[in-house]
């Protein structure tokens, strides 16, 4: 079963332009169902045996999320099978799983952001990483955009960055003028990382490391994380975390849905509309806290 595979993996990568991360993800959940399946071939599955093995993995605690997940890659697997005639029906079409409870995405208030990026770098990788976070809460860019961008990305006149998102679609975002300057000044440092062990494939990276070769999405989660707690935040960041304030604070800001759609590169305006719900309770707090009426007896 591992050549179809293979083929649906390497579809992702060259065609669709998926993430490692995401790529990583789909194989994970495709092989778990090959291991479990105890069948040889993928055609031999049927909607009522994978329908089996979501209730199985379901009642061993897997959660809703993490079902949905599985399904979504069962059906895109089919669906590639399909389009490669390996397969003549798409047997995880109709797959039903668990509602998943809505979460709203964790963000930074905009007193967090000024304390995170308030930093004062005294190095090298100071002054990078200064740029990753002023960068990442300047144009609300995914992690993987981050990661892949090069120096030729950047239109320094008009202070525009042209971005690689999801399924090879690409947008051109504005970039804020204090993040403009800190990329300036990491431009400063960046060759210092640049050295004979650097990739030719590498050689126009916006951010390197000091292994000399481009930042990879591991080391700008730890480096995120490292300088949240350095400045005081209590909680644990995440990349994710300054691409959803951006939004956040953007939508509060301008009540514009359709333009934060734009700038986050939703394909979906049902994605960006989660926003509408974090800025709601943001009024929510405004109106508890101002309104006569609405003020708590204490």
């Amino acid at each position: 079963m591992a050549g179809p595979l293979q083929q649906f993996l390497d579809y992702l990568r060259n065609e669709r332009n998926y993430s490692p991360a995401t790529r990583d993800s789909y194989r994970r959940q495709l092989e778990t169902v090959a291991l479990q399946s105890g069948v040889t071939s993928w055609v031999q599955l049927t909607q009522a045996m994978l329908q089996r093995h979501l209730g199985h993995a379901f009642q061993q605690g897997l959660a809703p999320r993490s079902l949905a997940l599985r399904a979504a890659s069962l059906r895109s697997f089919y669906r590639f099978l399909q389009q490669q005639q390996l397969c003549d029906d798409n047997p995880a079409q109709y797959l039903k799983v668990p509602k998943a409870e809505k979460t709203l995405p964790k963000l930074l208030d905009v007193d967090q952001i000024r304390q995170l990026l308030s930093a004062k770098p005294n190095d090298a990788l100071g002054y990078r990483d200064r740029a990753i976070l002023e960068l990442f809460y300047s144009s609300g860019l995914r992690l993987a955009e981050l990661v892949t961008l090069d120096l030729t990305d950047i239109n320094w006149h008009e202070q525009l960055i042209n971005v690689r998102g999801k399924g090879s679609k690409d947008r051109t975002l504005p970039i804020g003028r204090y993040a403009i300057q800190a990329l300036k000044e990491w431009l400063q440092y960046r060759p210092e990382f640049v050295g004979p062990e650097l990739p030719a494939a590498d050689a126009d990276a916006l951010f390197l490391s000091i292994q000399q070769q481009r930042i990879s999405s591991r080391q700008v989660r730890q480096r995120v994380d490292r300088w949240a707690k350095q400045q005081g935040l209590a909680q644990t960041l995440h990349p994710h975390m300054l691409r959803h304030s951006f939004a956040s604070h953007i939508l509060e800001s301008s009540g514009d849905l359709r333009a934060v759609q734009e700038l986050l590169g939703h394909a979906n305006l049902s994605t960006t509309q989660v926003y509408t719900h974090l800025d709601f309770q943001h009024l929510a707090k405004v109106y508890d806290g101002a309104h006569p009426r609405a003020r708590k007896k204490t």
